[in-house]
């Protein structure tokens, strides 16, 4: 399926509603956000069957942003069933990722 784009706030909530899903808070102008998106990508593949994948772009929806209290990109949030359940700030190795995901499952 592929890490999904999101380009609304009301896209983001439909989204994490139901299930673990994983979303990238990041920007296109970012250093470490580049550096994360093939990671995550490689990420999606090995766990697609249990995890989705999202990305928010934090300059086209910053409202979105300031809702998940996003303070610096790439920050990701782990959601299950809607509610945040995990943040990790900064870039952070794969096994981070993973491990965040996997305790939710």
């Amino acid at each position: 399926m592929g890490i999904q784009h999101v380009d609304s706030a009301e896209q983001l909530a439909n989204v994490t509603q139901e299930g673990i899903v994983l979303v990238n808070y990041g920007a296109t102008h970012c250093p470490p956000c580049k550096a994360l998106a093939p990671i995550l990508e490689e990420l999606e593949g090995e766990m697609s069957t249990q995890v989705r994948f999202a990305y928010v772009n934090c300059d086209r929806l910053p409202d979105a942003a300031a809702s998940a209290g996003i303070m610096g990109t790439p920050t990701v949030i782990v959601y299950k069933n809607g509610e945040p359940m995990d943040k990790l700030v900064g870039l952070r190795p794969k096994l981070t990722y993973r491990l965040a995901a996997e305790k939710l499952i």
